[in-house]
């Protein structure tokens, strides 16, 4: 039944691109980082009700979703073939998109505090390298922190049992405002923060929320964190047992 419907599915899609604010609201999410609605409204020069129907046209299609954090709500992409999708259509559309500049001063945006842990570009990347060296698995809007990942984590210092013994979410994304991705927030965030400050990995700046990493740090954030370089020893002892 779902086949045939499918040119009606796909004109109803078709649709929801084809109108010229929605276009360009959706190429402004295709790096992957979340907006507000203000931005959306204000990139698309239309107003805010306009784009609030905007909004709801492109929802329904599956095309975005909302991320609410604090009080603001922010709209990214719902799942990655639909940048695929979007990415297509600006290739045979002969067009390029302009990269994202955030505007946050450059110390904080590097690395920082949110709340009780670590937030900016150097969060962002730790996230994505415990998702994808399988440390961290998605359930629903919280993480799963696998065995793999608990090992790993261990070697750094991280007192993953006291993190869970804690009155609050265990792990969580928690949407970066400067990034507009996520880094790793909940108590296993907190407890990550700690290990590294303990560690001597990265530093406090006495005047500000900014955090420093230190050369120990710069020697050893790439084989734990980076998206190459050697394998911490946990997770190299996993795949030779495999």
């Amino acid at each position: 039944m779902e086949s045939e419907f499918a040119d009606i599915n796909l004109s109803a899609v078709a649709g929801a691109i084809a109108d010229p604010a929605r276009a360009r609201m959706l190429c402004l999410l295709l790096d992957g980082r979340a907006r507000t609605a203000t931005e959306l409204a204000a990139a698309a020069d239309i107003g805010a009700s306009t784009a609030s129907s905007h909004f709801q046209r492109l929802r329904e299609q599956g095309l975005v979703e909302m991320a609410v954090q604090g009080k603001h709500r922010y709209y990214r992409l719902a799942n990655g073939e639909v940048g695929h999708a979007l990415e297509a259509l600006l290739v045979v559309a002969g067009a390029e998109r302009a990269p994202f500049k955030p505007s946050t001063p450059s110390a904080l945006r590097e690395a920082r505090t949110c709340y009780d842990h670590m937030a900016g570009t150097l969060a962002v990347r730790i996230h994505d390298a415990m998702v994808a060296r399988r440390w961290l698995a998605p359930d629903a809007r919280d993480y799963v922190l696998t065995p793999l990942g608990e090992a790993s984590l261990a070697q750094v210092g991280v007192d993953v049992a006291r993190a869970r013994h804690r009155r609050r979410r265990f792990a969580c994304a928690c949407l970066d405002w400067s990034e507009r991705r996520s880094h790793l927030g909940g108590a296993l965030g907190a407890a990550l923060l700690d290990a590294l400050l303990e560690r001597g990995w990265i530093s406090k700046d006495l005047d500000s929320r900014a955090l420093s990493v230190t050369r120990k740090g710069e020697r050893q954030f790439p084989a734990f964190f980076g998206p190459a370089g050697e394998q911490p020893a946990a997770q190299r002892d996993s795949h030779a047992a495999a």
